[in-house]
């Protein structure tokens, strides 16, 4: 099962080493990661996505908290947090595939970033489910580039019962 882990850390030089090794250390894969300083630039946020059980979760935030930097690990998974990914995808077009590869950007939500007449380059943010709806659906059409960032995920506003 993907797991998604939130670390807050004090944001100096080798913490990204440390976290990492820890993983690969063990033999955790890390299928994605992404890090940047939250509103407090001490601090930064890890965001992780791994594979595993409940065993080997544990064993992760347990390694994790012994970390001299770590401030707080969360596994976020189960709080269903709200995750996005940022996704730039360059698309052939031709005149004949020009209005289908528009209409499927419009469809799944993308923003046309830059264009030249033989390829687009489009933004589409969402879920992991949406991004592989996107280039599904947009693979006929010859995808020549892509990149995405790593999974970023908040927990939910909590809803107050009045």
């Amino acid at each position: 099962m993907k797991h998604t882990i939130s670390i807050l850390v004090e944001n100096e030089f080798g913490v990204l080493t440390r976290v990492a090794g820890l993983f690969s250390g063990r033999g955790f894969n890390i299928q994605s990661l992404t890090v940047a300083e939250t509103l407090d630039p001490k601090i930064s946020r890890m965001t992780i996505v791994t594979d595993g059980n409940e065993a080997t979760l544990e064993q992760i935030n347990k390694q994790l908290n012994k970390l001299v930097n770590v401030i707080k690990v969360t596994d976020v998974t189960t709080e269903n947090p709200i995750n996005r990914i940022l996704t730039l995808i360059k698309v052939n077009i031709n005149p004949k595939s020009k209005i289908e590869v528009i209409k499927t950007i419009e469809l799944m939500g993308g923003e046309i970033l830059d264009s030249d007449g033989k390829s687009v380059i489009v933004e589409f943010r969402g879920d992991e489910e949406k991004i592989l709806s996107a280039i599904n659906l947009l693979k006929p059409h010859g995808i020549m580039d892509f990149v995405q960032t790593g999974n970023i995920a908040i927990q939910k506003c909590r809803k107050v019962v009045d």
